[in-house]
């Protein structure tokens, strides 16, 4: 069991490894683009992110999963990782953080 302090802890290290992963066509990371809705950690070290991608059509809707779940796998006390990729609700430019936006000139 993973106490509540861990949990957290894994958390944030969850996000920091989800922020080393860009969006081949768009340079900013997957979590800054707001591609990641959810992420959420049991007391086993089981890991479910809820993510979206910016189309449907997206070139990289087969890698890209593959590649959040291979990374977040890679930390310890992490035992089995989903990765959920869901439309509802559909990604907006809205979705971005600030500094995405900033990034690419938005703002």
């Amino acid at each position: 069991m993973i106490s509540d302090i861990e949990i957290k802890k894994l958390g944030e290290e969850i996000i920091k490894i989800i922020c080393t992963i860009f969006d081949p066509e768009i340079p900013v990371n997957i979590y800054e683009l707001g591609l990641i809705y959810d992420v959420e950690v049991s007391e086993e070290g089981n890991v479910r992110i809820t993510m979206t991608l910016t189309s449907p059509n997206c070139p990289v809707a087969e890698s890209l999963p593959l590649e959040v779940e291979e990374k977040v796998k890679s930390i310890d006390l992490i035992n089995d990782v989903k990765v959920n990729i869901v439309f509802e609700p559909p990604w907006t430019k809205d979705m971005m953080s600030e500094e995405a936006k900033l990034e690419l000139g938005m703002l």
